[in-house]
């Protein structure tokens, strides 16, 4: 609690400095709130510290572009209720997948971070040309180039170990391309062969930096989604990236892929013998 004094003191600091921000003087605020100047030349420049009305003070604060809560003390933050909203979630349409050049914006912004990933099939980062072939030659908006380009920039910065990442995903996705079924029905045996044999290469040579678990999708569940250090989640949709940047809802979602890592079947140092162990069983000559 702060006196009546104080606080009226504070309306008269941040008002001034909205102003000063907003390059704006005191009589285009008197201006645009419809009041004589003088009015406000008492709240900001008296010798006795006023509180202006309800009134005076929400439209002050519409006119700064701020919040009235703040103007007045009851909160630190200045951006208006529903400016708050929009930063912590914005609504970005997909263009295919991962493999995305917001991707990697998203992973820039991030750089040192822990990055949590739970991919739609495979990690892009780490599929071979041929996969990404396969996989956008019919896609409306990505072309298998464009999968390459952000492939390539992604791999590079694991490489250079300028991203600590961390996968997660369902056990089935690796068994069924292994055996071919499902999603994967139609990717030439060949082909999911160099696929499993790189995936293992890549969880040999890049651990630490990189770390990949398989969880089984009949005990527990995730959709795709991305968590970049402690500043951005990313959920994909298909269409969509729901794009979450407030701490409370990044934490959940961190939460969340902490419990997928420990109902993992399959952990990071596991990785390369399980992989190897399903191109024996299926792909084998």
């Amino acid at each position: 609690m702060i006196s009546k004094n104080d606080r009226a003191a504070l309306f008269r600091r941040r008002t001034l400095h909205a102003l000063a921000n907003r390059r704006m003087s005191q009589s285009e605020l008197s201006r645009h709130a419809q009041v004589d100047r003088s009015t406000i030349s008492q709240l900001l420049t008296g010798d006795d510290p006023r509180l202006p009305g309800a009134h005076l003070a929400a439209q002050c604060a519409e006119i700064l572009g701020v919040s009235a809560d703040w103007l007045l003390g009851l909160t630190e933050r200045s951006e208006r209720a529903v400016d708050i909203l929009e930063m912590s979630l914005e609504l970005n349409e997909a263009q295919r997948s991962g493999a995305d050049h917001r991707v990697h914006t998203w992973l820039k912004e991030s750089w040192g971070a822990k990055v949590r990933h739970v991919p739609a099939s495979l990690p892009d980062a780490l599929k071979t040309e041929a996969v990404l072939q396969w996989e956008y030659s019919d896609s409306l908006a990505q072309t298998a180039i464009q999968a390459e380009d952000w492939r390539t920039l992604q791999l590079q910065m694991l490489q250079e170990q300028q991203a600590d990442m961390e996968i997660c995903f369902p056990i089935e996705t690796l068994h069924s391309l292994a055996a071919g079924e499902g999603y994967w029905s139609g990717l030439p045996r060949a082909d999911r062969l160099a696929q499993l044999q790189l995936l293992a290469d890549y969880c040999d040579q890049l651990y630490p930096t990189l770390r990949i678990e398989l969880f089984n999708a009949k005990q527990v569940y995730s959709a795709p989604l991305s968590v970049y250090g402690t500043k951005l989640a990313v959920v994909y949709v298909g269409r969509y990236y729901f794009v979450h940047r407030e701490g409370a809802k990044i934490k959940a979602l961190i939460n969340h892929f902490d419990w997928l890592v420990r109902s993992a079947v399959v952990d990071a140092r596991q990785m390369p013998s399980h992989i190897r162990g399903l191109i024996d069983t299926h792909l084998a000559d």
